[in-house]
């Protein structure tokens, strides 16, 4: 038998076998992506391993009209589109298994995060439902090109870090640069007039998309920093890195006697080196901004702390400390509030 005649055999058995048996795709989708969460969180090695997996797995899905070319010239066969359908929702599965469950961790749920994660587990979902997906969503070219961009886009958040220890905000400007231009040949799709005014439409409609990923970053979790463990508290025990009693609440003269101490351990991945703040707040109002760095790796969280010891006058009221990356997105919030 010749490769030309093995390939195509192989081609023909993968695809009547995913018509006879669609669940099975959707399935080895949802194991095959929490899988890898689970390993991610164990092996650092192998995490590079899956997000490299991830990210040539969206170099062919971008691609994919030159390969089916390619093949037919070499081959002389064109793969079916069944084939192609299946191929295309299991890399949405495996994307958005692999990453939903990094943003439910570090999401901050009473804030506009809660937003951006649920609307990634409703997208999730979709690719799950064959009738959502198929009937809903892919015959509606503009939702499903909305809905692809969306998928790379919180992968490219994930895989950053994991594989080549880029900071949050370096991320997040890279994801968005990758994600709108890769958008741009599909965008074409939605303007059907020709010339030059289709191409300043696309132009502008990147644009426009790229400022509101850029403008509406806080309310994107940082994929992969989440607090592991947090308190307000009045002493720390600094040879041991270990926090004192945490508080809910403290008396006005308790925080003047020696101040008050934010303590934070964050997850991060291993190599990655973060500068994080420490945002205080009163009433609604920042009274000071503390600048930490972090470093990945730890399996507890990296441990660090604040200490302020200067407050305001009349320092009773509502606080919250806000943890934030450069970028302003919120890793997570400690409240307490001071009494008379």
């Amino acid at each position: 038998m010749t490769i030309k005649a093995l390939v195509a055999r192989l081609f023909d058995t993968g695809s009547r076998f995913i018509r006879r048996y669609p669940g099975v795709v959707a399935l080895f989708g949802f194991v095959s992506g929490v899988a890898s969460f689970v390993l991610v969180d164990r092996q650092a090695g192998l995490a590079k391993v899956v997000a490299l997996i991830m990210l040539v797995s969206w170099v062919w899905l971008m691609l994919e009209k030159p390969l089916r070319r390619a093949i037919h010239r070499l081959f002389g066969w064109d793969m079916p589109p069944p084939l192609l359908h299946y191929a295309t929702q299991l890399v949405h599965q495996e994307s958005l298994f692999f990453i939903v469950p990094f943003f439910f961790i570090t999401t901050t749920w009473h804030s506009g995060q809660a937003v951006f994660t649920l609307l990634l587990g409703a997208a999730a979902l979709v690719s799950l439902v064959d009738p959502l997906y198929y009937r809903w969503l892919a015959r509606k070219r503009w939702l499903y090109l909305a809905f692809h961009s969306l998928t790379l886009f919180a992968a490219l958040l994930t895989a950053l870090p994991i594989m080549f220890h880029l900071s949050t905000p370096q991320s997040y400007q890279l994801a968005l640069v990758i994600a709108v231009l890769l958008a741009i040949p599909s965008l074409g799709a939605l303007f059907p007039y020709r010339g030059w005014r289709r191409g300043l439409a696309i132009v502008g409609l990147a644009l426009v998309v790229g400022l509101c990923g850029w403008f509406g970053r806080t309310w994107v979790p940082p994929a992969t920093l989440w607090l592991t463990e947090a308190s307000v508290t009045l002493s720390m025990d600094d040879a041991e890195r270990e926090p004192g009693q945490s508080l809910r609440e403290l008396s006005e003269a308790q925080l003047r006697a020696d101040g008050l101490y934010a303590y934070t351990a964050i997850n991060a991945p291993r190599g990655l080196k973060e500068r994080i703040y420490h945002e205080w707040w009163h009433d609604g109002r920042r009274v000071d901004r503390i600048a930490l760095d972090i470093s990945g790796g730890r399996e507890k969280g990296y441990r660090a702390w604040t200490h302020k010891r200067n407050f305001p006058p009349h320092a009773q009221g509502k606080w919250r400390v806000r943890v934030v990356t450069e970028a302003g997105q919120m890793i997570g919030v400690l409240r307490f509030r001071v009494t008379e």
